[in-house]
């Protein structure tokens, strides 16, 4: 059986640092995505990647995020 490796805990983005971010665009929340590696602005319909624990809120590095991508969020279909 093949082991996965090792996460360093220092490459883990802490939950409790989310309550402290902001989206830089719209300075309104951001949510955490499912697999834990990106954090969404709703109202910016973007996602700002999570790099070794780190938050790249920086608007080069976001995405746009599809109007119905966000629908998926648990925290908009009211499974969170």
């Amino acid at each position: 059986m093949v082991q996965a490796p090792a996460i360093n805990p220092r490459h883990v983005f802490d939950v409790k640092t989310l309550e402290m971010l902001v989206c830089p665009l719209t300075k309104t929340r951001l949510t955490l995505s499912a697999d834990k590696t990106e954090l969404i602005s709703i109202a910016a319909r973007l996602a700002f990647p999570i790099v070794n624990g780190v938050p790249l809120l920086s608007l080069d590095e976001a995405r746009s995020v599809e109007p119905e991508a966000l629908r998926e969020l648990p925290e908009l279909k009211g499974d969170g």
